[in-house]
């Protein structure tokens, strides 16, 4: 049984200073520094901070992640990486690094699973309005991260989540998907930080929140077994957020909480990432119905089929008729139609810099990508059509 006496940052007893719950030599040197200024809660205190990392065999990227969490403006008054089924130095490296590191015993549900043990074990000592902040081992936070999220806090605010980016590397295939990153922040910010997922590269959540959706599971109000997390579901973050939602509270991805996450380098593994993201977002809907909250989620899966099928369509128009008689020429109806196709291409990705830009204008490379992406959407109705069990694959 793991001491909880560990955990004494997050010990009913408030302690202004910050503490250090797994103490490491070298740390208070480093990082024994000013606390960021937090913001009060709804009775005018400070609310204490918890961080939370899942890690299955990440020793070689979990030092990223805690570093970039000693690097935040307000610091988490505890860091837990929870060990799951890890048959490398994962729990040593965090250890090293000034984490309290929480093994999970007899875990056969991946990532939900071991969020639910480590949970369970951290949040009887947080109050209602702590917070716990959820984040992968894969991923780094910015440093203003935890300040934005607890700036961005009120009683209709449940979680927050962060905007993800994609870190250097992967050639080709790396660079389009560091587009479209750019390309969805964009969107978010465009919607003024309203979250459509919480990702699970970082998201903060009231412990409240969390309280009520365990409960709302185990009272048959939301799905997804008995815990904080849904064991049900293949994408356990887009579930979570229906289910924040659905219990009444707004889920926000402000700008300030960038994190910068790992690429897929081949497109074996991308297509593994996103059938599960896609036949994932597919299920949840199936098991939440039609409701308020998942109404615009149906509707944008609409959206995303008939546009798959339309460009299909065009495509495959366009080839047959230029085979059989030539070129049709220019048309200037459609010419403006794809003139505005590829300003909004261009402008959504101006912050990934020039080459984005210039990739964008060229149309070809993103429209491959996205016929990558169609074949995903396709395949994984058709999973769902026939019911087909999607396996987890390793990314």
């Amino acid at each position: 049984m793991l001491d909880l006496a560990a955990s004494a940052a997050v010990a009913p007893a408030r302690d202004p200073r910050p503490q250090e719950p797994h103490p490491h030599p070298h740390r208070r040197g480093r990082h024994a520094a000013r606390r960021a200024h937090a913001a009060p809660d709804e009775q005018g205190s400070t609310p204490r901070l918890a961080a939370l990392i899942p890690a299955h065999n990440e020793q070689d990227r979990v030092a990223a992640a805690i570093e970039g969490l000693w690097a935040q403006n307000r610091r988490p008054d505890l860091i837990v990486v929870a060990a799951d089924n890890c048959t490398d130095a994962t729990a040593a490296v965090a250890a090293a690094h000034g984490a309290q590191v929480f093994v999970t015993q007899g875990n056969a549900h991946k990532k939900a699973g071991a969020l639910n043990q480590a949970i369970a074990w951290i949040l009887p000592h947080l109050d209602d309005l702590d917070l716990l902040l959820v984040q992968d081992a894969d991923t780094v936070l910015n440093p203003w991260f935890t300040e934005t999220a607890l700036a961005t806090f009120n009683r209709r605010v449940g979680a927050v989540g962060g905007v993800f980016y994609g870190e250097e590397g992967g050639g080709v295939l790396g660079f389009l998907q560091r587009m479209e990153f750019h390309r969805y922040a964009w969107e978010l910010e465009r919607t003024g930080g309203k979250a459509q997922v919480l990702t699970g590269t970082g998201t903060m959540f009231r412990a409240r929140v969390l309280r009520e959706v365990r409960t709302a599971r185990r009272t048959g109000v939301i799905g997804g077994g008995n815990g904080y997390y849904s064991l049900a579901s293949l994408t356990e973050d887009d579930e979570m957020t229906k289910a924040v939602k659905t219990l009444g509270y707004r889920a926000m991805s402000p700008a300030g909480c960038a994190v910068t996450t790992e690429v897929m380098p081949t497109l074996g593994k991308l297509w593994h990432q996103r059938l599960r993201w896609q036949r994932g977002a597919l299920e949840n809907l199936r098991d939440y119905g039609w409701t308020r909250v998942t109404a615009r989620y149906f509707l944008q899966q609409f959206l995303m089929g008939f546009g798959a099928l339309a460009f299909l369509a065009y495509l495959s128009f366009m080839i047959s008729f230029t085979a059989l008689y030539g070129w049709p020429g220019f048309s200037p109806f459609w010419t403006s139609i794809g003139l505005i196709f590829v300003v909004e291409k261009t402008v959504s990705v101006r912050r990934a810099g020039p080459t984005a830009v210039l990739v964008a204008a060229l149309m070809i490379p993103e429209m491959l990508y996205d016929l990558f992406q169609h074949a995903v959407y396709f395949t994984s109705l058709w999973g769902l059509f026939r019911r087909s069990e999607e396996k987890w694959v390793a990314t």
